[in-house]
């Protein structure tokens, strides 16, 4: 798989990091006893993007977990190491019970995550998840592991453009579709119109997300769009006509 991916990068191409991406990903269920991965790059908790995910389950579990601001792609890019959950349903682990209650929704019985590094710099997670319980055996982890590491060979094709995706600025994942571009802007809205700290006006959004039982996506899109409006007096969000 190393080979494949330096080859791949070697060719060059518009979007060719993100393209190997996806084969490391789709190469990752095939090797693992796992049922999807993805890889998402972090700059922080208010910057991720998903590159790759090799289905919607896995698009599923990744959009949650930056809806709610938790889950173990947090967990494994703060504490520099794996997150392994055998077992989802014995018990939510205590850095992120809404998540684990909430995934409860998707065909997922054990969670696997790992930091993926480029040098020293932590930059993105490998999420994998399978449908039954169970545990990586020690043989299975040190693919994993290896496989994170090549995960980080592959992202290192996406800074052909000056290294902009690790400014979290919007520009980097452009040839990706950038998921999460109008949840960036929705956040500069709130920081310009109420006057907060970024890592607040993301919470903002994700309470009101939450509390309305609705995607951070689709609030971020209803508030870029003026279908949601910004109320500058009661720093909070209110819908048109109401």
């Amino acid at each position: 798989m190393r080979a494949s991916v330096l080859a791949a990068l070697g060719e060059g191409g518009a979007g060719s990091g993100v393209d190997v991406v996806g084969r490391v990903c789709r190469a990752c269920v095939r090797l693992l006893p796992v049922d999807g991965a993805a890889v998402s790059v972090m700059a922080d908790a208010g910057h991720r993007e998903i590159v790759y995910a090799s289905d919607a389950v896995s698009t599923a579990l990744a959009e949650l977990q930056f809806s709610l601001g938790e889950g173990p792609c947090f967990e494994a890019f703060t504490v520099g190491g794996p997150v392994l959950v055998p077992d989802l349903a014995a018990g939510p682990p205590p850095a992120w019970p809404v998540f684990a209650a909430e995934a409860a929704a998707q065909p997922v019985a054990a969670l696997f995550t790992f930091p993926v590094q480029i040098g020293a710099v932590r930059v993105a997670t490998l999420d994998t998840y399978r449908s039954t319980p169970g545990s990586l055996s020690p043989d299975e982890l040190s693919t994993a592991l290896q496989v994170a590491d090549i995960a980080a060979l592959a992202l290192s094709g996406l800074r052909a453009g000056g290294g902009l995706w690790l400014d979290g600025d919007g520009r980097w994942m452009e040839g990706a579709g950038m998921r999460y571009r109008e949840v960036h802007q929705a956040t500069g809205m709130l920081i310009a119109h109420l006057d907060l700290p970024a890592s607040a006006a993301l919470a903002r959004l994700r309470a009101y997300a939450f509390g309305h039982g609705r995607s951070l996506l689709e609030i971020a899109a209803d508030i870029v769009a003026g279908r949601l409006r910004l109320d500058e007096e009661f720093g909070e969000v209110h819908h048109e006509g109401s």
